[in-house]
């Protein structure tokens, strides 16, 4: 007999997402695979106001518009603590597909990064960029 993890069409290891499972049941069966950790470590680590991520716990605020890099941040951060997580089951919980690194994407992210640093940086990472497109061109 064919296990379930091996025939086609069955969840892979990359779809654990329990079905119909929203952002504040992911949230809380993951926050209990990690003992020791709450809400406030997981708003905190992962850069997100607590009011808001109790909010989604609370299911008192919507989820569909959540940052993609607010959501690959709680990833992030409960991967780091042992929780076992892909980003396609985060994703899932705000209904939504994993972005792929599409260019508009790096390119936002790369503008989003640009625009924390301080302007002294800012020049130094023109500077940089001008010299990576010097060796491409050489190369």
């Amino acid at each position: 007999m064919t296990s379930p993890q091996h025939r086609p069409g069955a969840p892979t290891a990359e779809d654990r997402a329990h079905e119909g499972e929203d952002l504040a049941a992911l949230l809380a069966r993951l926050l209990d695979e990690v003992p020791g950790k709450t809400q406030k470590d997981l708003a905190t680590e992962a850069g997100i106001p607590y009011p808001t991520l109790n909010a989604w716990m609370n299911r008192t605020r919507g989820t569909s518009r959540i940052d993609t890099d607010l959501l690959r941040s709680m990833v992030d951060v409960l991967r780091r603590w042992g929780a076992n997580i892909t980003p396609r089951e985060m994703f899932a919980s705000v209904g939504r597909p994993v972005p792929g690194n599409s260019r508009d994407e790096r390119e936002a992210r790369l503008l989003k990064l640009y625009r924390q640093l301080p302007d002294s940086q800012q020049r130094d990472a023109v500077k940089y960029v001008e010299a990576l497109l010097q060796i491409t061109q050489v190369s």
